[in-house]
């Protein structure tokens, strides 16, 4: 008998893409309506639902009269459903994002029968390293997908391997996940070119069945798909209809002998598209933004908060997942998905800053109304700068910040801002006017301290604390009637506040803790010492005794780190031109490469003791598009200003660096160079839970050339040079491992184009994307330089990349103005070398009751001792799906043993 074949029915359901979500579900419900009658009409059919709940969700919104339907055909194991919520990107977000999806989505599936236990990835563009542990740690033992798996694999399953050790079977779909189609292109024919099909691919197959994919985007299968089948099945090859489930269960061994270990992102077997990690920055962006505001809402919540805003944070969690879609934040769809991408990231944000808010809100009642709270999201204390609006000092006198326990800090004034707010002439009888401008207290946004009323004169003193008593708006009202109506004629309006400035402030935060301070003049602070070396700076330099910077004059930077190494002309800016399209960059044939300014200027902006900034301006002649064919880039050129912020502060042992400006150029690329001391033979970049190091070249051999640009989220290290990142940014190693350059801005104008220079098929159909030429948009991108000779282990730069993504949050003080500031408070304290601590957040079970998760990664070879300390007396590890694995009590503390790369999550309570 000849191989056996099992036929798996589906459809890949990308949510949104060439078509917004909206009309991509209408088509939704009518695949899965036409997939439930086929079902029921005949007990032989099967279907898979693409590993994602997203699309069960969808269509049941739409459908609700037909949950049970679902129900029971999953509880009859003919419709496979799960794991995940989306079938996302695993590049594009957090590793605390996947693990979020997966949970959420096997929490779906559940309320309609339960998952397949089947990590299905089908179309993600490449796969994180860490995937088959987060897998494994859900208690998914197996694995299928296509993209990104190398040359060395030669059947058709392997073991994955994660940085850890964990391994699950993976079923790899080498011929993508639609292979079973040209089999049933002609009905009557199905035998003969299935006999075909596998004769072709025999090698892969060996002694196995072969598994035919019988399915393709955005379609339900023929509803006589099974009528096919059971024609074309014979003694000689049996076919078979499974679930991808059923197929992997049923049909294959576990035993296999090929071994892949960490991240997939070889184009060697499918495209894995990796301009995507580049195209619509402010996506990538905005995504950062959502997944660091709902961590801080957590944390915050769960550790100061009494409210249970567990409703509030599950949406924002949502809005991210469904934004994580490989179509989605990937920005390779139309402008109308793009916008609709960012309007859920959007409301991801907004919900979780709501909750981030109210629970600040509750110890800030506790801070007097003259000084203000501070909160520290990260497991360790730490010393940050803040900045606060303070009364402006007298003439002759300082500000120093007083905290808790008494102890002063020296204060730095960045800017003062303007008294008077308002001066106007008008007549007497107009003067009602002005007080329409009053609500209750309010004026201009601060609140009315006391007035003067003059004859010919009124005059608003404001303040942010007002300090005169009660403020009676209708005796206001009636005095201002009674004053114009004695003296007509013209008046004078005149709205001033008290002096103001804004405060860059030091302030030391306990572990996952709160603190506060009041700041105000002192005259004997003039000649306070300070506890660390102060940031200074001169007209093109910059230091703080831990990191140097000058500027050459090129306006490019050379940066001195502790140990003495020297990164020379950072921040080389090298623009050229990119005929690709919203998945592949592609230079033009004849490419124009513009490297050196026209202008450059340099302005000190800041000079210490806390902070020392200073803006280097350089103005660059950028062609303004490509020629007509797309080979050239255009004669004409558009002067572009792009302002550099340079800035060093006290304390911190690298320089931050911002770069902005406006866009006026279509179809070009945008990097930010490091040149490195010594060459380099490779990389090595943080995420999703590892750290993964790559070399100079990519594998490739399929319809793609192989561009060595490779994504990292948190930081990115090549020799001498770590960058710490606010997003998940592109980057490569050029010039022969010599230099380190990032991506700041990929300008394109279509979804695909259907000749492209660097890949033999089309990603998609030709559609335009205006939008993602970023025209007339201030691109930002901010990011931090730490020249270390011993590379990011030893720069420390996993503790680094945390504090520099993760600000401290201040918010002014409630309670009543004058009163003792409360002591800081500690919350859940983690320690421990090259430790990740992705969440900390509250958790709810009938069993247990409330408790606090708390999730950390070992991102070493050599793993790493963790020590906990906290308010809490047990401790139970519990799998990524929250199911309890151990508990055990605790004395003073918690130690915990992580072995390399390890992902443990623990509930103390």
């Amino acid at each position: 008998m000849r191989n056996p074949a099992v036929f798996v029915p589906h459809f890949h359901w990308d949510r949104e893409w060439y078509e917004p979500f909206q009309v991509f579900r209408h088509r939704l419900v009518t695949a899965l309506d036409t997939v439930l009658v086929t079902a029921e009409a005949n007990p032989d059919f099967r279907f898979t639902v693409d590993g994602q709940m997203a699309a069960v969700e969808d269509y049941l919104e739409m459908r609700p009269e037909n949950r049970e339907r679902v129900a029971a055909l999953v509880a009859e194991g003919r419709l496979a459903i799960g794991p995940w919520l989306i079938l996302l990107d695993e590049f594009l977000c957090s590793g605390e994002s996947i693990v979020r999806n997966l949970q959420m989505g096997w929490a779906a599936a559940a309320e309609l029968g339960g998952s397949m236990p089947i990590g299905y990835l089908p179309d993600m563009f490449g796969h994180v390293a860490q995937m088959p542990q987060i897998l494994a740690r859900a208690g998914i033992e197996h694995a299928a997908l296509w993209r990104g798996v190398p040359g060395s694999v030669d059947g058709h399953a392997f073991r994955w391997r994660a940085p850890d050790g964990s391994e699950v079977r993976t079923e790899f779909l080498f011929d993508g996940y639609d292979n079973g189609l040209d089999v049933l292109l002609v009905p009557d024919q199905i035998r003969r070119a299935l006999g075909e099909y596998a004769e072709m691919t025999a090698e892969r197959w060996g002694d196995d069945p072969v598994l035919a994919m019988a399915g393709t985007d955005h379609n339900a299968p023929d509803p006589q798909l099974a009528a096919w089948l059971r024609r074309a099945s014979s003694d000689e090859r049996p076919i078979t209809i499974a679930t991808l489930d059923e197929y992997i269960r049923k049909h294959v061994r576990d035993e296999v002998s090929a071994v892949v270990t960490g991240e997939l992102r070889s184009h060697v077997r499918g495209n894995i598209l990796p301009g995507v990690i580049s195209v619509r920055r402010g996506l990538k962006q905005r995504m950062a933004v959502a997944e660091r505001i709902v961590d801080h809402a957590e944390r915050l919540n769960a550790l100061w908060s009494r409210r249970d805003d567990s409703r509030f944070l599950s949406l924002a969690w949502h809005k991210i997942i469904e934004s994580s879609a490989h179509d989605s934040v990937v920005g390779s769809g139309t402008d109308e998905t793009a916008d609709q991408v960012d309007a859920r990231l959007a409301e991801a944000s907004q919900a979780a800053r709501a909750v981030r808010d109210a629970a600040l809100s509750e110890p800030a009642a506790l801070v007097p109304s003259d000084a203000h709270l501070v909160a520290n999201p990260l497991p360790l204390p730490r010393t940050a700068l803040v900045e606060v609006d303070v009364v402006a000092p007298p003439e002759g006198s300082v500000l120093v910040a007083t905290a808790a326990d008494g102890s002063t800090h020296p204060v730095q004034l960045v800017s003062q801002a303007p008294t008077v707010l308002s001066d106007e002439r008008m007549d007497a009888s107009q003067l009602e006017r002005v007080l329409r401008r009053i609500h209750r207290r309010e004026l201009f946004g601060r609140l009315i301290d006391h007035y003067e009323l003059t004859p010919g004169s009124l005059v608003f003193h404001l303040a942010e604390v007002p300090t005169s008593g009660p403020f009676d708006l209708l005796i206001l009202r009636r005095e201002v009637a009674a004053a114009a109506a004695a003296h007509p004629g013209e008046w004078r309006a005149l709205t001033v506040e008290e002096a103001r400035a804004t405060a860059l402030v030091p302030v030391h935060v306990p572990a996952s803790g709160l603190a506060s301070f009041r700041v105000a003049p002192d005259e004997a602070a003039a000649v306070r010492p300070t506890a660390f070396t102060p940031a200074t700076a001169t007209a093109r330099t910059l230091t703080n005794g831990l990191v140097d910077v000058a500027v050459a004059a090129d306006g490019t930077l050379n940066v001195t780190g502790a140990d003495g190494t020297v990164l020379r002309g950072v921040g080389r800016l090298v623009d050229g031109g990119d005929r690709g399209d919203s998945y592949n960059y592609a230079p033009p044939a004849r490419d124009v490469l513009v490297s050196e300014p026209d202008e450059v200027a340099v302005e000190l902006l800041e000079n210490g003791p806390l902070r020392s900034r200073m803006r280097v301006t350089r103005v660059y002649a950028w062609p303004a598009a490509l020629s007509p064919d797309r080979d050239l880039r255009g004669t004409r050129t558009v002067p572009t200003p792009v302002e550099t912020l340079v800035e060093v502060r006290a304390g911190e042992p690298f320089v931050r660096v911002s770069t902005a400006f406006l866009n006026q150029s279509a179809d070009h690329r945008l990097r930010f160079h490091l040149p490195l001391p010594e060459p380099v033979a490779g990389s090595a970049s943080a995420g999703q839970f590892a750290v993964t190091e790559r070399g100079l070249t990519a594998e490739g051999g399929w319809g793609e050339y192989p561009i060595p640009t490779f994504p990292a989220s948190t930081f990115v290290s090549a020799g001498a040079a770590t960058v710490l990142l606010d997003h998940v940014t592109e980057y490569e190693v050029v010039g022969d491992g010599s230099e380190l350059a990032i991506t700041l801005l990929r300008a394109i104008g279509s979804i695909s184009v259907n000749i492209h220079p660097l890949r033999d098929e089309p990603a998609a159909s030709e559609i335009p994307a205006p939008g993602a030429q970023d025209l007339g948009v201030r691109i930002e991108n901010r990011f931090a330089v730490v020249p270390s000779a011993t590379g990011w282990q030893a720069a420390n730069a996993v503790a680094l990349a945390e504090e520099f993504r993760n600000d401290v949050l201040v918010t002014r003080g409630t309670g009543a103005a004058g009163g003792d500031l409360p002591a800081d408070a500690t919350g859940v304290r983690v320690e421990g070398a090259d430790v990740l601590v992705s969440s900390i957040r509250r958790v709810t079970d009938d069993e247990h009751g409330a408790g606090t998760e708390v999730r950390l990664a070992a991102l070493s070879d050599a793993g790493s001792t963790v020590r906990m300390t906290g308010a809490f007396t047990e401790a139970i590890t519990v799998d990524l799906l929250g199911r309890p694995l151990s508990a055990a009590p605790v004395a003073d503390g918690l130690e915990l043993a992580l072995g390399p790369w390890e992902i443990r999550t623990v509930v103390v309570r």
